[in-house]
């Protein structure tokens, strides 16, 4: 991993843009989840760059080494507490390491593995991502004086939430009976449905994950998930 550029003093961190001269890496498979990512780094200051499995992280983290990095749990290729416990261990390490999810129980196994902070799913709010990077910044690094708490709160690109269903729905219905595929989605689901606030996918989503936990028989459940995220693109269709 490269050393950090350094700061120019033409990107000092102000009141309005607190993370102006910090780059953010966003490990997250979910393009409707990085979009409101995106957006507040965007008004944030920082610069934002994103992988969607722990393969591209690690492209990304031989090139060039962010001041920040927010790692989703659950990902295709793998958890995402291997990307965090690696992290937390290298030499140089990032000023900030955040673990997110749309499953709360997976905080202790976030900071079991070295992770600064965790995030719950969804995060929309502008303040409150600002106040989980600065509040772990070195006294240094933080922006001078007063500072007014922003009151935005991020709505993503539905179009990017269609993508994501549409992956889902694609990649159940070609790996149907593989039950690491359809942890995975379920997984991704979840994130996406809290994201969302859509009640009805994150029940269909429980049932399945309950199913598959209980070594009952998945295929039922998984044809009525895979039925509504199929009902959901209809919906979204006219985007």
């Amino acid at each position: 991993m490269n050393d950090p550029l350094p700061l120019s003093p033409l990107f000092t961190p102000t009141a309005q843009r607190p993370l102006l001269g910090m780059a953010v890496l966003v490990v997250e498979d979910s393009r409707f989840a990085s979009d409101a990512l995106r957006m507040m780094c965007v008004r944030s200051g920082a610069r934002i760059r994103r992988a969607d499995s722990l393969a591209a992280a690690h492209r990304h983290l031989k090139t060039y080494m962010p001041s920040v990095v927010i790692v989703d749990l659950g990902l295709p290729d793998g958890s995402g507490t291997e990307l965090i416990e690696e992290l937390a261990q290298a030499t140089p390490r990032v000023e900030v390491l955040l673990a997110t999810s749309g499953d709360d129980f997976s905080e202790e196994a976030a900071m079991a593995a070295g992770a600064d902070g965790f995030i719950a799913k969804p995060l929309t709010g502008l303040a409150q991502f600002q106040s989980e990077i600065l509040s772990r910044l070195p006294k240094d690094r933080q922006p001078k004086g007063p500072r007014r708490l922003p009151e935005d709160v991020m709505e993503a690109d539905p179009v990017a939430l269609r993508d994501d269903l549409l992956h889902a729905s694609d990649t159940l219905s070609t790996h149907p009976g593989d039950a690491h595929v359809v942890d995975y989605v379920a997984q991704f689901l979840s994130s996406i449905a809290h994201s969302a606030r859509d009640d009805a996918l994150l029940g269909a989503v429980k049932t399945v994950s309950a199913a598959q936990h209980s070594g009952a028989e998945l295929a039922k459940d998984v044809s009525r998930l895979n039925d509504l995220l199929k009902h959901r693109l209809e919906e979204t269709a006219v985007i």
